[in-house]
């Protein structure tokens, strides 16, 4: 029986050779081929690869298929992070889309099947869902002759050249920074070390060689896994810290002192900057699960805040609208629309730098001034891992969830339009919800101490797994 396939928060993501095969990845890009084509016969598609375990073979695979079905193709001659693919894609005028092997930063195991816009934006559900119908239906038979018709392509040299033109050279220049890189053995290796470099940052880079299994390493850029970066910085007194994720679409740091600045402050800092550094307007866009710091920066800056379901696409939605400064979410992915409408943690990373050149200020102090203005707030998240009879559980009982008090705060409002989120005094949330990503539930709190939030923590995992 065929495995059946599904697309999650961002693309189709499965165990390399449990149901991640080759059979299997043949099967989505024959029906992406089929959909792509009946929209444009003939066009452009661009195809981009990660770092993981045989994720360039994959994409050879996949781009064989795509050209079967009377697709142009090519396919990139290295590894890219996703916002490189999507950046050309966005910046290709004859491109229809792109398809990215990447899981991002699902563990070493997984591979995953990104479908990008002819924008470079994620697909949005609607065609999501036309690809999910048309792998119903029996594909032809395979063309010997596709994979003669495959462009091999460097993607990546125009996208770095874009990202140096994006930021202030001089200022990044003249700061003298110092900093630590950490690509977690993911697509950023390399990247975005020799691009700091070209504006006179000393880089030092860790987990920077080829490593399919990521040396046991989770790839995504938030604690424990920033651990090494954090302990980097703080032995060898240095500026900063930036890490990246499976597919470098996601940022996480570090400050001066190897204390973990994670992305709500990272958005929140990021926001105001393009306003009140470069004079930037438009609204800023965030999920369920992002901090009210970007609420309160965003009533400072007099810019108004849009949140969306957790998932980027919703974020891709609201730039489609129009009128969108930046947009980023809880995970580290952070995106202007200016650049392209997608993540772009090396983007991310340089404007840190360019904003820690121009304000010449440290991370730490960036952040100790940006909380002078919102008001403190404290984050925490957990994961758990389910039996799939407590998912169901869980997701059965959520519906009707409605306590009068969470870790001794009162429930004043309760919101149902991505999991259950609880909202309390202070300015403080519950959010429970399911992972659109993995199999589990995910758990997020705000408070203005770690105490609540731990608190809070507690009793998120006790809504989770009761009986």
């Amino acid at each position: 029986m065929s495995t059946a396939i599904r697309f999650g928060t961002d693309g189709w993501r499965a165990v390399i050779g449990a149901d991640f095969t080759y059979d299997n990845v043949r099967r989505v890009a024959e029906a992406a081929g089929r959909v792509f084509a009946a929209g444009q016969p003939g066009g452009l598609v661009l195809v981009g690869y990660d770092t993981r375990f045989e994720a360039g073979s994959f994409a050879a695979a996949v781009a064989e298929v795509l050209a079967a079905a009377g697709l142009r193709v090519r396919l990139s001659d290295s590894y890219l992070p996703t916002p490189a693919l999507c950046w050309a894609v966005a910046h290709e005028p004859e491109a229809i889309a792109g398809v990215m092997l990447t899981a991002s930063h699902n563990p070493a195991p997984y591979l995953g099947f990104k479908l990008r816009m002819a924008d470079g934006g994620a697909s949005p559900v609607a065609f999501t869902n036309r690809v999910e119908a048309a792998l119903a239906t029996t594909p032809p038979g395979r063309d010997p002759e596709a994979a003669a018709r495959v462009e091999t392509v460097d993607l990546m040299g125009p996208y770095l050249e874009a990202l140096r033109a994006f930021v202030d050279a001089e200022a990044i220049e003249k700061a003298g920074l110092r900093v630590v890189v950490d690509s977690l053995y993911g697509a950023g290796q390399g990247y975005l070390a020799e691009t700091l470099r070209t504006f006179g940052v000393e880089v030092t880079e860790l987990h920077a060689e080829r490593n399919p299994g990521f040396g046991g390493l989770h790839p995504e850029p938030i604690p424990p896994h920033t651990a090494a970066a954090q302990d980097h910085v703080r032995e060898h007194g240095l500026d900063a810290a930036f890490v990246t994720d499976g597919d470098a679409d996601r940022i996480g740091a570090a400050d001066g002192n190897g204390v973990f600045v994670n992305p709500h402050r990272i958005i929140a800092l990021l926001a105001r900057h393009l306003v009140e550094d470069r004079g930037m307007t438009g609204r800023i866009v965030k999920t369920l699960s992002t901090s009210v710091l970007v609420d309160r920066i965003g009533a400072q800056l007099g810019s108004e805040v849009t949140t969306t379901p957790v998932g980027f696409k919703w974020i891709y939605e609201e730039m489609l609208k129009g009128d969108v400064l930046i947009g980023g979410e809880e995970s580290g992915g952070i995106g202007i629309p200016s650049h392209v409408r997608e993540r772009d943690g090396l983007l991310m990373a340089l404007l840190l730098a360019e904003m820690m050149g121009q304000r010449k200020m440290g991370l730490a102090e960036l952040v100790e001034d940006l909380l002078a203005v919102t008001g403190p707030m404290e984050y925490g998240r957990i994961d758990l891992t389910l039996t799939q009879e407590a998912m169901d559980a869980f997701v059965a009982r959520m519906p009707t969830v409605a306590p009068a008090m969470i870790g001794g705060l009162e429930v004043r409002e309760v919101l149902r339009d991505d999991g259950i989120k609880f909202l309390l005094p202070d300015d403080a949330w519950l959010l429970l919800r399911t992972s659109g990503t993995e199999p589990l539930v995910r758990v997020y709190a705000e408070a203005p101490n770690f105490g609540v939030v731990d608190e809070l923590l507690a009793a998120g995992r006790l809504l989770a797994t009761e009986s």
